[in-house]
């Protein structure tokens, strides 16, 4: 049988995930591979992979997909990481740019400003070092590692994953796992019970992290409270919300 090939976001919110498929028996059969979200999604899309920790609004491009475990890249309230930064409030900007690594936080803004914040800015996509761009009326979406380190530097900040829940009153799902095809009952188990292991072991992985000494936010505040990785009930609600949302026409 030829490996299955993986693509896992490689942001610090995906670590406990890779903590347990790097310490399970499943080395041998897969083909991991790090990547940005964008280039996550777009390798599932392809078929270039046969599974993703993809963005949530990659899922109606797949001519088929399969959710296919128990765990996801979620938050309640504030995930810390999936910002919109601004130097004025939001009924004062005019331009938002966006980030080009995540279609989902993109898609998500979009929800906010059309349903709950109703503003209308213009969107522009962002290149790189688009950070630098943030002044006057334009703001940005910023995620991942790269808001660490930015609390305090631009007058106003908003956790989009916090302002969907006021919106809502529902967690979000940002990435979830998911196959282009069905594969092995035997393979999702084995799959679902390294990704266990992995999220069962994050005080481990935390004091290694530690020890590297790269990144520049409380570890044990983000891996533990901002990002929730059980796909439960009200997360699936949520991205079903979500996906809704989509369908009505709030794309990209």
């Amino acid at each position: 049988m030829s490996k299955i090939k993986i693509s896992v976001v490689s942001y610090l919110n995906s670590k406990p995930f890779l903590y347990g498929l790097n310490h399970s028996q499943l080395l041998d059969k897969i083909d991991l591979q790090l990547d940005i979200p964008s280039v996550c999604a777009q390798k599932l899309i392809e078929g270039k992979v046969d599974i993703g920790l993809v963005p949530a609004a990659v899922l109606p491009k797949l001519k088929e997909h399969y959710i296919i475990s128990d765990y996801c890249i979620g938050a309640e309230g504030k995930v810390a990481s999936v910002m919109l930064y601004s130097n004025v409030p939001l009924k004062e900007i005019k331009n938002i740019l966006l980030d080009y690594q995540s279609n989902t936080s993109v898609v998500l803004v979009k929800v906010l400003a059309n349903n709950f914040w109703k503003i209308n800015p213009i969107w522009i996509p962002a290149k790189a070092d688009y950070e630098n761009d943030i002044n006057g009326n334009t703001a940005a979406v910023i995620i991942g590692d790269r808001t660490f380190g930015l609390e305090n530097i631009y007058a106003y900040s908003y956790d989009l994953a916090e302002e969907w829940q006021k919106f809502t009153n529902l967690p979000f799902v940002f990435a979830c796992w998911t196959a282009n095809k069905k594969l092995p009952d035997e393979f999702i188990n084995e799959f679902n019970n390294a990704l266990k292991f992995g999220i069962d072991n994050r005080p481990k992985l935390i004091e290694q992290l530690i020890e590297q000494n790269i990144y520049s936010t409380d570890l044990d505040v983000y891996l533990n409270q901002n990002i929730r990785y059980d796909y439960d009930d009200a997360k699936k609600e949520a991205l079903n919300l979500f996906l809704s949302y989509i369908s009505q026409g709030q794309l990209l």
